[in-house]
């Protein structure tokens, strides 16, 4: 088999560092990676190339050349305390303009195919039991990041028709691993400093995949051409509940879950008058993925267990918070 050039943008990101990893372990693989700024830290097996800022006039050409298959990670991620004047523009900015400009300079370029990493944000904040997301139902941001990436999604769509580039779509719960950052890992620092939480009578059920599963689903995107032009959703196939997820990660740190039970109502006072309450909401509601169709096409199951992948993330979190 002819080797496959890939080009990963964000490569120094949370999930393209590991999508690095795992490509340069692979034959028949030659990787590039697309950095905002000079780094010298990736890999030596990799061509690195400084790309700047992203935005509509990003020249991506150097980038892209001699490229069979771009995989987009980069991106403005969703912050929860923003500052900018106009989010929804900032996040176009980069996100859509940025993307489809990546997009058509692909094209013209020749690359066969691009895999773009949305959100789950683009069908919603939550799910009602019994309701799972899945990736036919009608799509309901309601926040500018997840407006973004559904004006990316729709463009990429657009332009796929126009020049025939392959398009493959993967919308993305919490992705979680060593190294991650955000809310998941403040929720590690609560439980290791042993403080009680009020989550005991939270019975949400929310979706993650663990980086390891999501840079193997993303190489089965690579190679199989059942995806071509398909969303796709992603998650380690079984979802857990606020406190369950407390409970695995005090296991995995040899302690013993520090919960007590608070009503929602009460949690959702509390959060509004600490500026809290968009944290809440996500900690106490359910955000449900249906990936059937993912592992149908794909023959695809995660590899790494949920209690595997938190037992690697808290470990690598406390070898670093010592």
């Amino acid at each position: 088999m002819d080797s496959i050039r890939i080009l990963v943008t964000g490569a120094n990101g949370f999930i393209g560092r590991a999508l690095l990893h795992r490509l340069v372990a692979l034959p028949d693989l030659s990787v590039r990676a697309a950095v905002r700024d000079p780094a010298s830290d990736l890999s030596a097996k990799v061509d690195s190339i400084s790309v700047g800022n992203i935005s509509d006039t990003t020249d991506w050409r150097p980038a892209v050349s001699d490229i069979d298959v771009v995989i987009h990670t980069a991106g403005r991620a969703h912050v929860m305390r923003e500052t900018h004047s106009d989010p929804l523009l900032e996040f176009r900015r980069v996100n859509v303009q940025g993307t489809l400009s990546l997009a058509r300079q692909a094209s013209e370029a020749g690359v066969r195919r691009m895999l773009f990493l949305s959100s789950i944000k683009v069908n919603g904040e939550r799910t009602l039991e019994g309701s799972p997301f899945r990736s036919g139902d009608p799509p309901t941001p309601l926040d500018p990041y997840g407006q973004s990436k559904l004006e990316a999604e729709l463009g990429l769509s657009a332009l796929a028709r126009e020049t025939g580039l392959s398009t493959v779509i993967l919308r993305l719960p919490l992705v979680y691993g060593p190294g991650v950052k955000g809310n998941f890992n403040r929720l590690m620092q609560f439980v290791k400093s042993g403080i009680p939480l009020p989550f005991g009578m939270i019975h949400n059920q929310r979706s993650m995949i663990n980086v390891e599963n999501l840079t193997d689903l993303v190489l089965r995107c690579v190679l199989a051409k059942v995806v071509d032009g398909r969303t796709l959703l992603a998650s380690d196939a079984r979802d857990l509940s606020t406190s369950e997820l407390i409970s695995l990660i005090a296991s995995a740190m040899g302690k013993t879950p520090r919960l007590f039970p608070a009503p929602l109502p009460l949690l959702r006072v509390v959060g509004s008058l600490l500026g809290m309450r968009a944290e809440i909401d996500r900690l106490c509601s359910s955000l449900q993925l249906d990936i059937t169709e993912t592992r149908r096409l794909l023959n695809w199951k995660p590899a790494v267990s949920v209690e595997q992948g938190i037992q690697q993330t808290v470990q690598a979190f406390l070898k670093h918070a010592k």
